[in-house]
């Protein structure tokens, strides 16, 4: 159940800035450090960029798990991550700790398919979540998704709902 408080509420994620901030009333309440795609921006299937434009959360993942948590599709492994486990998989893209899955709202840029093909953000998988603490932040290295501190996604999971807009920006 969605109340006027969470309503007025919106996140906006900032690619020169390498920015989420999220405002209540059009008043900032919080700015987190962020990572975004290696890739640029972009909205194509495969892609590996980061999509603009406006979306909403569609689904909230990994309420309640602990910190560090390890998703694997969007379910947790069971393990929590650490260094050790950090060097027996180097190649994993971690996604750690909660899940912010999101959905495009405009039609041919960010939801459904355009003359390029598909678009989808939501399709596509593209998360706002957490990364191990040894990952840069405030450096585009992702696959597409906005990486946050652990600490970070946890504060913001918990003040967010589904539906929360967010739009995400060049600068």
């Amino acid at each position: 159940m969605t109340n006027n408080k969470t309503l007025d509420k919106q996140l906006v994620i900032n690619i020169a800035e390498q920015t989420l901030t999220m405002y209540q009333q059009q008043t900032e309440v919080a700015r987190y450090v962020v990572s975004t795609a290696k890739n640029g921006i972009g909205s194509q299937q495969d892609s590996g960029c980061t999509p603009l434009g406006r979306h909403i959360i569609e689904q909230k993942i990994g309420g309640s798990e602990p910190m560090n948590a390890v998703f694997v599709g969007r379910v947790p492994t069971g393990e929590i991550y650490d260094a050790n486990l950090g060097e027996l998989h180097p190649k994993r893209d971690w996604i750690l700790s909660r899940i912010l899955w999101l959905s495009g709202l405009e039609e041919g840029l960010n939801k459904g398919s355009n003359g390029q093909g598909g678009c989808d953000t939501y399709e596509r998988y593209i998360y706002i979540h957490g990364t191990p603490d040894t990952e840069p932040m405030s450096i585009p290295l992702s696959h597409g998704c906005i990486r946050m501190r652990n600490e970070d996604i946890v504060e913001l999971f918990e003040q967010v709902e589904e539906g929360t807009p967010v739009t995400i920006v060049v600068d």
